[in-house]
């Protein structure tokens, strides 16, 4: 990565990105253009795949919780026909529907589309994207509540919400068109407003980027920033959002007790705090009767009591551990695909790496982000895991031979499953 221009707010770099000079230089410090940061995790055939899934409605009479579609400043309540298609077959072929779609409907012909968890919508995508920032996580640690993932598409005036600021340092993969990215070191204006649509009295304060198709962007989340299309051409990004602010315990909290839930992961409107929320002053004019707790406490005292077993909590622990830990902090994950029978004669070879964690008399094991158990004793499971460590093609007969006679089903069993979770791959 070499320096083709810097000066006090923006860097220009040359690719491919070295993450040693990255997070000396950058890391929550300035953003940087990486001109050319191939191999990117995104490819737009790919990516328009995904926004298809991404957008598909869960029923006729419902919308994708993930997805938003703006015709000018204006959020559409039911844009479930201004939505990717498989048959419009690119970006561009969805432009061109929705410029005579949006003609016929209004004068406003600009519009935005918006995909949040993006990344959940293609295995394939997931794991580049995964194997692309683990160099970034061994200098910096695992996101605590994951990295976000979300497409933007379109040729909006300027983004939707206008200029904000995020608790997200973000990575801005450009992938089509031209697009601006407008950002401010602090507040530009002084009202008691967290966003702002009309800030053309601030733009002297402000300074730009345009990334290219192939190019990379980063800014800290300490940076005020807004969207714009540059000609009023529709342009196409991804942006990965790193949470570097504002982080709670009550979002482990929930994770822990109640799961991750996927509506409060893939729907941005969801409460991010799912147990009840103790809203009532505690110096409430009349208290409850008898000395009871106000109800939100009582509520959320009630889930505490059915978590009272320590075994229990150990295993809520190591689960969700060993899910965001496989997961490499990118949820949620792609779903599993249905386990399918493995014969002896079948030769299977590791894809991706296999945590695990005793638990008792069993064992917990996780690939991919997902997580299951298994009869297996730890002494049972463990030269199996490592033989499948080394990622050399082996039948599995070859594998389950080692095992005692009763513990070989459980462990075709366990191989099965990790073929589903996309960790275990047939050798032709």
């Amino acid at each position: 990565m070499t320096t083709a221009e810097a000066d006090s707010d923006l860097a220009v770099v040359q690719g491919p990105l070295d993450w040693d000079e990255f997070t000396a230089r950058y890391w929550d410090r300035r953003p940087v253009l990486v001109k050319a940061a191939l191999p990117a995790p995104f490819e737009l055939r790919e990516v328009f795949a995904a926004a298809t899934l991404a957008t598909r409605p869960a029923g006729p009479y419902r919308t994708a919780p993930n997805a938003q579609f703006a015709v000018g400043r204006f959020q559409q309540s039911e844009p479930a026909d201004w939505f990717p298609r498989p048959e419009d077959g690119t970006f561009d072929g969805y432009r061109r529907r929705l410029d005579a779609e949006l003609a016929a409907f209004s004068p406003e012909t600009r519009y935005a589309l918006t995909v949040h968890a993006f990344h959940a919508f293609h295995p394939a995508q997931w794991e580049r994207q995964r194997a692309f920032y683990e160099p970034l996580w061994e200098r910096t640690g695992l996101p605590l509540s994951g990295a976000i993932t979300t497409l933007f598409h379109g040729n909006y005036e300027h983004t939707p919400v206008g200029v904000h600021r995020d608790r997200f340092a973000t990575f801005m993969f450009a992938l089509e068109g031209r697009k601006r990215m407008r950002f401010w070191r602090e507040r530009p204006w002084t009202e008691p407003v967290t966003t702002k649509l009309d800030y053309r009295p601030h733009l002297a304060a402000s300074f730009t980027a345009e990334p290219e198709p192939g190019d990379l962007l980063y800014w800290p989340a300490s940076h005020y920033h807004v969207g714009e299309s540059v000609d009023g051409a529709a342009a196409t990004s991804v942006n990965v959002g790193v949470p570097r602010e504002g982080h709670r315990a009550g979002y482990d909290v929930d994770d822990l007790l109640l799961g991750k839930a996927p509506d409060t992961m893939v729907d941005p409107d969801a409460a991010l705090v799912r147990l009840p929320a103790a809203t009532a002053p505690l110096s409430a004019p009349e208290p409850p009767p008898d000395g009871a707790l106000p109800e939100a406490l009582e509520q959320t005292l009630r889930i505490f009591r059915e978590y009272h077993d320590p075994d229990r909590m150990r295993e809520l622990v190591a689960t969700l551990a060993l899910g965001n830990r496989s997961a490499s902090g990118l949820c949620p994950v792609p779903p599993p695909a249905a386990p399918r029978p493995l014969a002896d004669t079948a030769a299977v070879r590791a894809r991706a790496r296999v945590l695990y964690e005793p638990l008792g008399e069993t064992l917990l094991y996780a690939a991919n982000g997902h997580v299951a158990r298994t009869a297996l004793t730890l002494r049972q499971a463990e030269p199996l895991l490592h033989r499948l460590a080394d990622r050399r093609p082996a039948p599995v007969g070859d594998l389950l031979a080692p095992l005692p006679p009763a513990a070989r089903e459980p462990a075709r069993r366990l191989l099965e499953t990790l073929e589903g979770f996309r960790a275990l791959t047939r050798e032709r």
